[in-house]
């Protein structure tokens, strides 16, 4: 709490005086205890740790057991497409982490290279890394702020600390201001400065108080080192839904054991049906479609400016229901713009040319071909002039600048004397009370007035009413001489002109995005450090918010609970003046609620909410390497529109891996019917484990990812965000995917029939011939891939028929079902395929009825579809 002592105190706590600094044997001492002044991250983990983190998955245990016991039997071929699965969805897994955390090197490069220090009584340039608590600092303009700094002097210091606080323009400071209340935010230290940010004016000097970590810079570079990953919905789902088909598959081979016993079965028979059943019941392929569906999602969405740097982050967006956005350069332009003026001329002159002209006069910004230098609120004014036709450089050619006032912020005025055709003119913008103070006339209707008390408190009363839209007010006043002044005459008896209002406007886009957001069912947050009716005012505008009830700051949040805080965070829409801390402690209140959370920020300070929030979503033009470290998604447009654009891409690609696991799952189980039937009844196996892993890996996986990358439906941002406990299996997915697996199980067995009735016998022959049981195998493995592929039509949604989204809208799709009846074809056309999965080629009779069986799964679910559409129309 340095910013509460006296700066005698502060230089007696460091046993240090400003005209000597501290000694160069003091300093060597105090690196030795400190060390460094150098932010710290924590190790890296290795390729080979991140690639074994990814084999911590129950799916991933069950297949690597099921290729061990393979290759026990001998199906080398089965174990190798097993372990090329695994390998595949690790690799995915190490290539995404290894990119992902960038934000403490960001951190370390932001620390300046260069300091001015006063040691053993000289004035010294050091490395920044050097810099020790105690060192006497000196501070200038584009200078780098290298530690966090107690003032002890400054004149007419103003430092940008944008990127730390989330204030737009640059913070007055003044050495000799006291701050006592100990919930003080970092934006109204008046007497620190701190690392990282820099002075844009004037100059001064502070002795450091802390390098390193025990920095405001450091704290959030602490927060940022936290292990605090934690699984997205999908991830957890997705390990749920391992562990369960692990323990179906153990539980299945437990159950063949026991029924094989019972039977009298011969036991390495068992033990092949058994694995049979494994494969059957585990989708193989399922790790790598997910990741593969995720990529491509990826790929689709950084065509509409938004990088996602962890798959999984993807799917997360599709549950988002809390936008928290940062204010200045996420919701507004980050530029200050004048927006209104008031003169005591009623309407008379448009523009006010004589008030632009004093403004640009009494400025050292430029702006040219788009671009501006200097103080924000200068660039503002002769921004304003350029929109008037008023020329910077025209009228200063034309009106020579011979002397001036520099700002000085007790004064909060600034005078330039600038020659004129008849003589002088003094220039001088500033505070409008402090001007108001200084003038003895004003301009009323083009005509020079006394200044009266009632037309003192008629600018007044105007000033405040732009202050209450949450507008910055200037002031301009102007004296005209024959002669050269000195600066300390220059500021008396002047000729008030009237002032301006000036803000950082809402981006355009903004409002339309907002409203879209909110039809989606999503909430958008207001979270910035700047003043409250500052924040309000824009958030207004933006619809966010509707009254100042529904703010609050960040010392009412010190003031509250945990408890009590997360009760009232539901009706907050903005939160103004508010540190790195408090923006993870709203984030931490939102998800503590169940809410799935995303945080959108650019700078420095944003950075720790980022890396805590479900989805932290950095600007790429204006944001901080920090932020973009930090985050998990970067929009490389800046537009806060593109995060609406994301969620509903997120609401596809979730909605499109639930086609695809419900898809697979309806698949797998259709094969552990017809396995288990088999066991059960006594019949012999209608498929080989070859040929399951065949349909699973081949067949499956095309239409699989197919689906994976549909359009998706055009309402999907009409609907409330997806709750995230929400099941795969919700809505009736469940009952789907087993009358799915029963159909095609059954109609399987069913072909098995069709092709042993053929030869001659039935079900329960003994004896069978191995030419008919080959044929018959046959027919039931064609029709257990066919009527996959052709069902992979009908989840493409769960209620509107194939022609009502259109047979040819998913290309891929109709691309994958014809590859994978062509690849059918193949493997029992082709000799040496055939011998491979032990099948022949068919009758042309029975490639029709095969191929007609493999349509009934799709037919009947198109004839639910028909019912639950007639359901929910009487419903509504």
């Amino acid at each position: 709490m340095w910013y509460s002592k006296s700066k005698e105190e502060v230089l007696q706590n460091f046993k240090v005086t400003p005209e000597a600094g501290l000694t160069s044997e003091e300093a060597r001492a105090k690196l030795e205890e400190y060390g460094p002044n150098q932010l710290k991250g924590k190790p890296k983990k290795s390729m080979i740790a991140l690639f074994f983190a990814q084999l911590k998955d129950m799916l991933i245990y069950v297949l690597l057991g099921a290729a061990v016991v393979t290759l026990i039997v001998g199906e080398f071929v089965d174990a190798i497409i097993i372990l090329a699965v695994v390998l595949l969805n690790a690799a995915i897994g190490v290539f995404q982490e290894n990119k992902a955390e960038k934000a403490i090197e960001a951190l370390q490069q932001m620390t300046t290279p260069k300091s001015l220090v006063r040691r053993d009584g000289e004035v010294k340039e050091i490395n920044s890394v050097d810099i020790v608590p105690g060192d006497i600092v000196i501070l200038d303009a584009g200078r780098y702020i290298p530690a966090d700094i107690r003032l002890i002097e400054s004149a007419n210091l103003q430092i940008e600390e944008s990127a730390l606080t989330g204030e737009s323009v640059p913070s007055d400071k003044d050495a000799n201001a006291l701050l006592e209340d100990p919930k003080t935010p970092l934006g109204d230290m008046s007497n620190m400065a701190f690392m990282s940010t820099l002075v844009t004016y004037g100059r001064g000097e502070g002795v450091v108080v802390g390098t390193a970590m025990d920095t405001e810079m450091g704290k959030i570079a602490g927060i940022l080192d936290e292990d605090t990953e934690q699984m997205t919905p999908l991830q957890k789902k997705l390990e749920e839904l391992g562990k369960i088909l692990g323990y179906i598959a153990i539980g299945i081979c437990v159950l063949i054991f026991v029924i094989g016993l019972i039977q009298k079965r011969d036991l390495f028979e068992l033990f092949l049906t058994a694995i049979s059943l494994a494969v059957a019941a585990i989708p193989e392929g399922l790790p790598a479609i997910v990741a593969i569906v995720l990529a491509l999602g990826v790929t689709r969405m950084s065509k509409i400016n938004a990088i996602v740097k962890k798959l999984p982050a993807v799917e997360t967006l599709g549950s988002v229901n809390i936008i928290c956005s940062d204010k200045t350069g996420t919701l507004t332009q980050n530029k200050m713009t004048v927006v209104k003026y008031h003169t005591a001329t009623p309407l008379g002159e448009e523009p006010p040319v004589e008030l632009i002209k004093t403004f640009v006069l009494c400025s050292d910004a430029t702006y040219e071909n788009g671009q501006g230098t200097g103080d924000p609120t200068e660039v503002a004014l002769v921004m304003y002039a350029e929109q008037n036709e008023i020329q910077k450089k025209s009228l200063e050619a034309e009106y020579k600048r011979v002397s001036e006032k520099p700002f000085d912020s007790d004064r909060k005025l600034m005078s330039t004397l600038n020659q004129t055709r008849k003589g002088y003119r003094v220039h001088t913008k500033g505070a409008i009370d402090q001007l108001l103070k200084i003038s003895s006339s004003a301009v009323v209707n083009g005509e020079v007035v006394p200044l009266t008390e009632e037309l003192k408190q008629q600018y007044l009363a105007a000033a405040e009413a732009m202050s209450d839209d949450a507008l910055r007010v200037l002031a301009a006043a102007f004296k005209d001489t024959d002669q050269i002044l000195e600066p300390d005459e220059m500021e008396k008896d002047l000729t008030f002109l009237g002032f301006v209002g000036m803000i950082d406007p809402p981006r355009l886009e903004v409002k339309d995005s907002i409203r879209e957001a909110k039809m989606a069912g999503i909430t958008p947050v207001m979270i910035t450090g700047d003043h409250k009716n500052t924040a309000v005012a824009i958030a207004k505008e933006l619809d966010i918010a509707t009254s100042i009830e529904q703010s609050m700051t960040g010392a009412e949040i010190d003031e509250m609970s945990d408890e009590d805080f997360q009760k009232r965070i539901k009706d907050i829409r903005v939160f103004a003046r508010v540190s790195p801390e408090h923006k993870v402690k709203i984030v931490k209140a939102y998800r503590a609620q169940g809410n799935i959370v995303s945080m959108t920020g650019d700078g420095v300070n944003d950075a720790p909410s980022l890396k805590n929030a479900d989805i932290g979503v950095a600007m790429g033009i204006t944001g901080t390497d920090v932020s973009k470290g930090a985050s998990d998604m970067i929009l490389t447009d800046d537009n806060f529109t593109t995060i609406v654009h994301a969620i509903k891409e997120g609401r596809n690609i979730y909605a499109n891996i639930r086609k695809t696991v419900t898809f697979l799952l309806a698949c797998n189980f259709g094969e552990v019917v017809a396995i288990l039937a088999s066991i059960v009844f006594f019949w012999p196996l209608p498929l080989l484990a070859t040929q399951i892993l065949w349909i699973n890996l081949v067949t499956d996986t095309l239409p699989a990812i197919a689906l994976g990358v549909d359009p998706g439906e055009d309402d999907v941002m009409k609907k409330k965000p997806r709750d995230p406990k929400e099941s795969f299996f919700a809505g009736g997915a469940a009952i789907n995917a087993v009358l799915g697996g029963i159909l095609i199980g059954s109609l399987t067995l069913f072909a098995f029939y069709l092709g042993l009735r053929e030869h001659g016998y039935s079900l329960g022959s003994d004896n069978i011939s191995e030419d008919a049981m080959t044929y018959a195998r046959t027919m039931a493995f064609v029709v257990l891939a066919a009527s996959q592929l052709f069902y992979a039509f009908s989840k493409r949604s769960a209620t509107k028929s194939i022609f009502q989204i259109g047979l040819f809208s998913n290309k891929l799709l109709v691309g994958a079902v014809i590859a994978g009846l062509l690849l059918q074809y193949i493997s029992i056309s082709i000799p040496f395929l055939a011998n491979a999965f032990n099948v022949q080629n068919l009758h042309l009779a029975d490639w029709g009825l095969v191929i007609g069986l493999a349509l009934l799964p799709l037919l009947i679910n198109e004839i639910i579809k028909v019912f639950v559409r007639m359901r929910r129309t009487k419903e509504a």
